[in-house]
């Protein structure tokens, strides 16, 4: 009777011990995008007149959002493109065309080039203009300047602005100097981070209220946001962003390898492996090898086109955490004989890193550690900035 009553007594406290686990064990809910989320943005835009700022990522599943709104009624007037255009398959600076879209015949308006904010005439008969474009966090990536003009004309003609929020693959940190105004571009914008750890309905919500539109105006503004996402869980894009960011560590290696953009180092534009492997026509720099070629839809005229780079594999990693470094860069710099010519394009860099005070520390040599701890307080104003724009948990 006593071993019958402990036998019970053992299998009660083992179902309580596994119910105890399994109250512990956090269940991930599939991250729902802004785009997906239709009830909470069709009743803004019915019977509206609407201009969509997107490309080739406003997907919903497989289904192109323009594809999605015009079977449920919406009066699409315009189509508005970034850099790389409506399709995604233009090269980087490449000049993006106006045009018609041949499967819906939808006008299509560059916004890269001259044309980097609409003209009044072309938001002219627009009620709402919608933004869902996939992003990856970082400042000199030009979708978020495309963002800002595109709120800049809707804060200016009247026009309702709604961000389909998506998630931020860069978005579990932010580091790197903070943008300085003297050096504001189409390239960097806004006084924040390298990486900005926001996703583009938070940074919309802190260029808005910051007053960084033209002339401190405000735009009629509403976000969509993600469902079931924070800062910390990972987010693989289901299609690159852009032609030369084709997988993971491409855009989590961009924020850092994108200076060598200002030298004539390869990053594996010409190749099947950009940003994902760094080389230059001398052996000094590694033992991995490869060749740039043209290629269509990648890049057509990567640089050391047709000429044998030496250098490194950055995909024998062990994991995708890497975060923003310029380990990479000072390596290359210091190689003797090769720090005072290794970045021909001084303007460039000084563009990309939002500041000249970079430049300057590795001319006199400032270590890595220095160099990162010369943004310390400058970084710290930033997050009590970030803080108050987050919609979204950061564990």
């Amino acid at each position: 009777m006593i071993t019958y009553k402990l036998r019970w007594f053992g299998l009660l406290l083992a179902i309580l011990i596994l119910s105890s686990c399994h109250s512990q064990v956090k269940v991930e809910r599939d991250i729902e995008l802004g785009c997906q989320q239709m009830d909470l943005y069709l009743p803004l835009i019915q019977d509206k007149n609407v201009g969509l700022l997107v490309n080739h990522t406003s997907l919903i599943g497989d289904t192109h959002l323009v594809d999605s709104l015009i079977s449920r009624g919406t009066q699409i007037q315009s189509i508005f493109s970034p850099e790389h255009g409506f399709r995604g398959a233009a090269d980087a600076g490449e000049h993006v065309k106006t045009g018609i879209d041949a499967k819906t015949g939808i006008s299509i308006i560059s916004l890269y080039g001259k044309n980097k904010k609409p003209l009044p005439e072309q938001v002219q008969d627009l009620d709402v203009i919608i933004f869902d474009i996939q992003d990856v966090g970082v400042r000199f990536y030009t979708y978020i300047s495309s963002m800002h003009y595109m709120m800049e004309a809707c804060a200016e003609n009247g026009i309702k602005f709604i961000v389909l929020d998506r998630p931020n693959p860069n978005g579990d940190y932010f580091d790197g100097p903070v943008l300085e105004e003297k050096f504001k571009s189409f390239v960097g914008m806004h006084p924040i981070p390298i990486v900005h750890g926001l996703t583009v309905g938070e940074l919309a919500r802190m260029i808005n209220e910051e007053g960084w539109l033209s002339g401190n105006e405000k735009c009629d503004l509403t976000v969509i946001p993600v469902n079931n996402y924070s800062h910390q869980r990972p987010y693989s894009l289901p299609v690159k962003p852009s032609p030369n960011l084709p997988n993971d560590l491409s855009i989590r290696l961009y924020p850092s390898l994108c200076f060598f953009e200002a030298t004539e180092v390869s990053v594996g534009r010409g190749t099947y492996m950009p940003f994902q492997i760094i080389g230059y026509p001398d052996s000094i720099f590694g033992s991995f090898a490869f060749i740039p070629k043209s290629i269509d839809g990648m890049s057509k005229n990567p640089m050391q086109m047709e000429r044998e780079c030496f250098g490194i594999d950055l995909r024998e990693t062990e994991s995708l955490d890497h975060q923003f470094t310029l380990k990479y860069f000072l390596d290359f710099y210091n190689k003797p004989g090769y720090n005072d010519s290794i970045i021909t394009r001084e303007r460039w860099f000084n563009l990309l890193a939002g500041t000249d005070r970079l430049l300057k520390q590795l001319k006199s040599g400032t270590s890595w550690s220095d160099i990162k701890a010369s943004w310390e307080t400058e970084l710290k104003a930033y997050k009590m900035l970030r803080d108050n724009y987050l919609l979204y948990p950061l564990d």
